[in-house]
């Protein structure tokens, strides 16, 4: 039988499910707002459809969610942030029927050119980041989240499978990311609150750290570097944890954040297609190998199969089929072109897998350099990049080179009031790696484009040699 996101929402009504601005919300005043926009929904006579959610981070939003699948239809998360144009394109593109504005209250319907007719048990409808290109519209469903759920729970009590903390949950991540999502969903099903932030600052976060007791939590690379850079926040007591989300996390800024305020990093790895993090790390692995492994996503989630072929990262389920990604894409989906003839997704990721079981992720494959038939991982170039005290962030594309097909090509972001000479920097980059792996030039900029959880957009980098 399916299962429902719905069933989440179910337990006393006195219980409170979320903060929002240091306001409580209990479960009952939720399922109050969630009957509120389930009888807009139903007026309007829309069931079993598409619908487009606009909210902030605030309970009502999450409330919408639920309307959603109390109609049985699938929701797609539009951040009120983003020009109209781009929630239009977003609308346009996965076939929404109606919007959701969950802060007015208000249902609007919409007249999209194609209207989506959902297929089975989906229950959202989410974008790639689009890191590589244009963003992939993914629906995913109410069983593969559940059961992935089920997996990281299952991975991070380990031993103790009774145990349930009462901790809430802060989310410091948009709610109109798959991250925010996902954060709210896994609390649901610990039976825990989630403490919401409007915004994401490093003295707010430290605030919220201390005034919820919060012992462990979620934060993007580029919050990490905010709070090490931050003079204010000295200290972010009582966290104990970090599990890093949304975008790869550079060794460098790993162990900066680690050696300033003592907090164990539990990295992870996930693709919106696989319906969350699959790979990660849990508070035992890293009382075992610490800092020795910092770098790694971590190991396979309970019920996760990983492996590496032809330096690629692929995934499956091992448990039950209902629960399995991508048994779920069919030859429609503009992701079957990367399922194997055995059942196993390509990930578009290079990885390896060491010897204790932890993967390691080198960078993507379409952004890997062949420069003369040597295989450069970017990754691997930006992060020693990173290491040169001029250097505040690096980057590191292909360009077309005559004789060698192509080249790496440095884009770095200098330190404040740094001054970085391109030669020294060559020679530097010379004792440190191959010679194949040093950059053929280096372009100076003010910032790299990245996208709003901190991704490099390497597809938006200086063409040409500049």
């Amino acid at each position: 039988m399916t299962r429902s996101l719905a069933t989440l929402l179910e337990g006393d009504a006195g219980d409170v499910v979320a903060y929002a601005d240091d306001i409580a919300t209990t479960r009952g005043e939720l399922r109050a707002l969630v009957s509120e926009f389930s009888l807009a929904l139903r007026d309007a006579k829309l069931r079993e459809c598409a619908i487009g959610v606009l909210g902030a981070n605030t309970s009502a939003t999450i409330a919408a969610w639920f309307a959603v699948w109390d109609s049985g239809g699938a929701f797609v998360p539009l951040n009120p942030r983003v020009p109209a144009a781009e929630r239009d394109r977003a609308t346009e593109a996965t076939g929404v029927v109606a919007l959701l504005d969950a802060a007015a209250g208000e249902v609007r319907r919409l007249a999209p050119a194609e209207p989506r007719l959902l297929q089975g048990d989906e229950a959202i409808i989410q974008f790639t980041s689009g890191t590589t290109g244009r963003p992939k519209a993914v629906p995913l469903r109410h069983d593969t989240i559940l059961g992935l759920l089920d997996g990281v729970i299952g991975t991070l009590r380990g031993t103790q499978p009774g145990a349930r903390a009462r901790m809430p949950n802060l989310v410091p991540v948009s709610l109109s990311l798959w991250a925010g999502i996902y954060q709210v969903l896994f609390a649901f099903t610990l039976g825990v609150p989630v403490v919401l932030m409007e915004q994401f600052s490093a003295p707010e976060f430290a605030r919220l750290v201390r005034e919820y007791g919060i012992r462990s939590s979620v934060l993007p690379p580029a919050a990490m570097v905010m709070l090490s850079a931050d003079p204010n926040v000295t200290s972010l007591e009582p966290l104990r944890y970090v599990r890093s989300v949304s975008a790869p996390l550079s060794p460098t800024h790993a162990r900066a954040f680690h050696d300033r305020f003592g907090v164990g990093i539990l990295n992870g790895y996930g693709q919106t297609e696989l319906g969350g993090e699959v790979v990660g790390w849990s508070a035992a692995d890293w009382k075992q190998f610490g800092a020795a492994k910092l770098g790694a996503v971590g190991r396979p989630h309970a019920g996760i199969e990983v492996r590496v072929r032809d330096d690629e990262l692929q995934v499956r389920s091992s448990s039950a089929p209902r629960v399995d990604p991508v048994s779920q894409l069919d030859s429609t989906s503009a992701l079957a072109d990367r399922i194997t003839e055995d059942g196993w997704l390509r990930t578009g990721d290079l990885a390896r897998i060491d010897d204790d079981g932890f993967v390691w992720i080198e960078g993507r494959v379409s952004s890997m350099i062949n420069r003369g038939g040597l295989k450069v991982f970017p990754d691997e170039v930006e992060e020693h990049l990173r290491e040169h005290p001029g250097v505040h962030d690096a980057a590191v594309a292909g360009v077309v080179d005559d004789r060698l097909g192509e080249v790496p090509w440095a884009f770095l972001v200098v330190e404040p009031g740094a001054e970085v000479d391109a030669d020294a920097l060559r020679e530097w980059s010379r004792a440190r790696m191959a010679p194949y792996k040093v950059p053929a030039g280096f372009t100076f900029l003010d910032e790299l484009p990245r996208n709003e959880i901190g991704k490099l957009l390497r597809q938006d980098l200086p063409t040409g040699r500049e």
